[in-house]
């Protein structure tokens, strides 16, 4: 699984960075999770491509969050899209986008299936053979969500020893990988966990959008691989962030210790900042690893 940034500014685009959108690598798929303004800019310059994004996840209706939607969908149709196209949003956003598609006399080339998100609730969005995607509620201004990816691993890690032992075939090795018992032509039944251990644990990337720093999600991002948490302010400004329902790099930090993640990646700046290295030297007093995520980069889950 990976995450690459395609904006990581608050409100409004300041200092070459943008507002939020990321891509997110899992499953063969690309899934967008928020859409700033100028995000089909940045999936070209990135190399994103829009025809392996299936499902889009917009956390809230401020619009630094989903200016970029409209764009994104009428490009899509322009450039000859078929497969359907799934949103998951909160459903007001429909009252938004339905005026912009009509008064434009807009005919998609797609099918296009939105899914609103119930307000402050947690809900599976997403399930498929290879990852899924929850959303539960975080604490801002208005109703926002973040989302927890998880990756899908369950086949099991191969012991070629014990396969020779006892007498599996080649041919069988992936289907007693994925747990399939194997029977033998003098009718043994090879159990799979005799000739395998358990393989790799599932990843998992928790995306906190806009929120006020709080310990209600706490359980929804706790061993996460990665996560990203919004740190709009330094620890300076705490009151004004507390005022904005938006969370410090140091608070990000110690939430990020308490849920004892693997890694911590910050974003979400405040246009007040023109150099965002002082977010991860704050946080690091507090939390490590932690990075200040730049735009452009990949990062592995």
């Amino acid at each position: 699984m990976q995450v690459t940034i395609l904006g990581n500014n608050s409100a409004l685009p300041a200092f070459g960075r943008h507002p939020t959108a990321q891509a997110v690598s899992v499953g063969g798929e690309t899934i967008l999770l928020d859409c700033g303004e100028g995000t089909q800019i940045q999936m070209e310059r990135y190399g994103i491509r829009w025809r392996k994004i299936s499902h889009i996840f917009i956390s809230h209706l401020h619009g630094d969050h989903y200016f970029g939607l409209p764009g994104l969908i009428n490009s899509m149709s322009l450039l000859g899209r078929t497969i359907p196209l799934n949103l998951y949003a909160p459903a007001a956003i429909m009252d938004i986008l339905n005026p912009i598609l009509q008064v434009a006399d807009t005919r998609l080339s797609y099918e296009f299936q939105f899914h609103p998100i119930e307000e402050n609730a947690e809900a599976i969005l997403v399930d498929t053979p290879t990852y899924q995607v929850k959303a539960f509620p975080v604490e801002h201004r208005i109703a926002c969500h973040g989302f927890v990816i998880t990756e899908k691993n369950n086949a099991r890690k191969l012991l070629p020893d014990k396969c020779r032992e006892y007498e599996v075939p080649t041919y069988f090795f992936e289907r007693i990988k994925a747990g399939e018992d194997y029977e033998r032509k003098d009718g043994l039944l090879v159990k799979s966990e005799w000739v395998t251990a358990a393989g790799i644990p599932p990843r998992r990337y928790a995306y906190c959008a806009d929120t006020l720093c709080t310990d209600s999600f706490l359980h929804h991002i706790r061993s996460v691989d990665l996560l990203y948490h919004e740190s709009t302010y330094l620890h300076e400004d705490v009151a004004k962030a507390t005022m904005r329902y938006h969370t410090t790099a140091r608070q990000a930090a110690e939430l990020a210790a308490r849920a004892e993640v693997g890694h911590l990646l910050l974003g979400h700046y405040s246009s007040k900042y023109k150099d965002t290295a002082a977010f991860q030297q704050e946080a690091a007093a507090y939390f490590s690893p932690v990075t200040a995520s730049l735009e452009g980069t990949i990062y592995e889950v």
